[in-house]
Order: C-alpha cells, then sequence, then structure tokens
C-alpha cells in the first residue's frame, strides 16, 4: 500500500469529517469511540464505505487493508467523531469472525456489520475477576441442540442497545493446573430470553456500560463461536485487536487542537503530541503485524500501557490550563470536564495497565 494512496484516503476522510462538523452532524468529544453512540453517523460512514473495510467483498466488504482502516479510524477519533455505535463490531468482531466464524455466521454477520445494521458487544469481564479472564464463572452447559448459559459479565458497553456480544464460558469443570483450558465462546442474541440488560450509570450521568444476566439462555449450536474449549486462544486472539489500536492513545486528542488556544505551556503542549506521534508509528506497525497474520501481544501491549497513560496526561495537562476563566470557553470546559470523568477508566478497560506489563515482561523473556 502506497503512502500516497494512503495520504489521499486521509485527505478524503478529513474532508468529509469538515463537512459534516459544517452540518452540524456531530461536536467533537472526547473518549467518542465508547460514549459517542450515533447510529445516524454510523450509516453515514458505512455510505462512504468505512465500515467492514476489510470484509471480503464476498461478505458484503470492501476487501480493503488493515492499514487503510487505521487511516480512517484514526482520524474519526482525532476528530472526536461519534463511533461508538459501530467501533466493537468493526474493531474486534469483525476479524474474529473471519478468523474463526463458520459460513453461517459470516454470512449473517458481517454484511449488517458492513451496512452499519449491526452492533456488538463483549462478554468478556465478570464480577470480582478484575483482569482475571481465566477465573470466569458463567458455565455453558449441552443441552438439546445447543448449549444453556448461567452467569453474570459486566461493563458490557452497549449492550443497551446492541444486537449481540460474544460471551466468555467455562465449558468443563476448573483445572487448577490449567486454568485457561475449558473455556469457550457463544454468539448471544442480548434480546434472547433468560438475558437481562442492567444499566451501571457513570459518576457523571452517562450511560454506556452494562452489566448483562444469563439465566439458563439457550444458543444454539449454530452460535458456538470457534471451537468448543478453544476460548482461551480465541480470546488473547482478539485482544490484540482491542489493545493496539488508535482508540488507546487518542481518546482524549480532541484536547490538543483547544490546547493551542488555552494554554501558554507549549514545551509540555509539545512534548504530549511528540507522544502521540510515537504511538501512531507504533500502533501503524502492529497493523501491518496484523494484516500479515502475525500474533502481535506483546507490542499490542505496549501501545497500550503507554497510550492509556498518554490520554491521561493529556486530560491532566487540559485540566490544569483551565484556571479559572472555563466560562469563556465552554467548549473547551466542557472537553475538560469529560476528559477527566472518563480519565480512571483509562488505564483499567482492555486489561489494566499493572497487568499487561506482566504480559510485556514475560513476552520479552524477563523474569
Amino acid at each position: 500500500m502506497s503512502d500516497a494512496h494512503l495520504d489521499q484516503l486521509r485527505r478524503e476522510v478529513r474532508s468529509f469529517l469538515a463537512e459534516q462538523l459544517a452540518a452540524g452532524a456531530f461536536r467533537p468529544s472526547v473518549d467518542a469511540w465508547l460514549c459517542g453512540w450515533d447510529e445516524n453517523f454510523t450509516a453515514s460512514l458505512a455510505m462512504q464505505g468505512w465500515l467492514g473495510m476489510t470484509v471480503p467483498v464476498h461478505y458484503g466488504g470492501h476487501g480493503r487493508s488493515f492499514q487503510e482502516r487505521f487511516v480512517v479510524t484514526e482520524e474519526l477519533l482525532a476528530a472526536g467523531a461519534p463511533v461508538a455505535a459501530h467501533w466493537i463490531a468493526d474493531r474486534q468482531i469483525v476479524p474474529s469472525l473471519l478468523k474463526y466464524g463458520t459460513e453461517e455466521q459470516k454470512s449473517e454477520f458481517l454484511p449488517r456489520i458492513v451496512r452499519g445494521e449491526c452492533f456488538f458487544g463483549i462478554g468478556m469481564s465478570e464480577p470480582d475477576s478484575g483482569s482475571d479472564l481465566a477465573s470466569v464463572r458463567t458455565r455453558a452447559v449441552p443441552v438439546d441442540g445447543g448449549w444453556s448459559i448461567t452467569g453474570t459479565k459486566v461493563w458490557t458497553s452497549g449492550a443497551h442497545r446492541a444486537h449481540a456480544f460474544i460471551v466468555l464460558a467455562r465449558t468443563e469443570p476448573v483445572d487448577p493446573s490449567h486454568r485457561h483450558a475449558g473455556l469457550s465462546q457463544f454468539i448471544v442474541d442480548l434480546r434472547a430470553p433468560g438475558v437481562q440488560v442492567r444499566p451501571i450509570i457513570s459518576m457523571n450521568g452517562g450511560h454506556h456500560f452494562n452489566e448483562v444476566v444469563l439465566d439458563e439462555v439457550f444458543i444454539p449450536d449454530a452460535m458456538v463461536f470457534g471451537e468448543i474449549g478453544r476460548g482461551w486462544t480465541q480470546v488473547t486472539s482478539e485482544l490484540s485487536f482491542e489493545r493496539s489500536g488508535p482508540e488507546r492513545f487518542l481518546s482524549t486528542f480532541p484536547l490538543l487542537p483547544l490546547a493551542l488556544e488555552n494554554t501558554s505551556d507549549d514545551a509540555e503542549l509539545g512534548r504530549l503530541v511528540a507522544r502521540v506521534a510515537g504511538l501512531h508509528h507504533m500502533s501503524t506497525a502492529v497493523a501491518g503485524a496484523l494484516e500479515r497474520g502475525e500474533n502481535p501481544d506483546v507490542p499490542a501491549a505496549v501501545v497500550k500501557v503507554l497510550g492509556t497513560t498518554v490520554e491521561g496526561d493529556i486530560a491532566d495537562f487540559a485540566d490544569r490550563q483551565t484556571g479559572d476563566d472555563a466560562a469563556r470557553h465552554a467548549e473547551w470546559a466542557h472537553l475538560v470536564a469529560n476528559a477527566v470523568d472518563q480519565r480512571p477508566g483509562f488505564t483499567l478497560r482492555g486489561g489494566t495497565n499493572e497487568v499487561l506489563r506482566g504480559v510485556i515482561a514475560r513476552g520479552l523473556g524477563m523474569r
């Protein structure tokens, strides 16, 4: 993929976003990939061919490269565009379906994701489990024609609006010597009988997280995702997509252009911009590795740790610059307040930075 082609694509996305802003289609926001749910905006991206970009044409997609998708998503995030509705489906579910899905699952879900008509959540985390996915207690037991799932998932973004989510469940008793064995994944309809979605309201009144309770939910065999017992391998593969993307360092980027008008600390601003630029190159490299079919667990973890740290540092920097004259800069003050509210979650979601430092150390052969 030539640099000239990617530069042209970047210009096209920027022009589209400028038109959308001028038309009042959205207001830039921080953490827009998590909180900015706008199905109309998602539909407009689908019309541009910027959803499901890496989906093969025979599944309704566009057959484009990871690098092209990276350019589009990076520009959307930098602009603070409302992309939460399709984000998980496009980022994580698409490559997972292509890698592990059956032909029936690919044919059912991929064309709808590409059209911006099907939204997904992720059913990994559980109460009291933290980042220890091997401790999941949600159980799936075989029944006639499928499986019955019972358990609770938490921090499920967008579950109150999404159509389905992929659930990690235990299908074999826990073996203390092999805690990662006996796990499997299932595609669960969030409107199925036995599914209850309970809102988790953030301290600022926002609602994007949910607790999802599964009470003997029937899952047909056709919705088993991948292989029974291979859930851990599949999940770790998915996490490379979740942890390495530009959303791990651009959640608070919309503050930086406004910071030029609201700060006199040009040196610190320059250091933050330099850190973002470095992460851009690191994340681009991971996108290239994913396209080559490699498993960049360690580089993805590095991007996540460094990226979420700089996101928080941008929020702190902006907060220090706000001062007592915030009323004169209402847009700036609003973005800063949201960034500070969201800041505690930056280093937690997608695996805590403490856990990921262990992933990095083990991957580099440290003891």
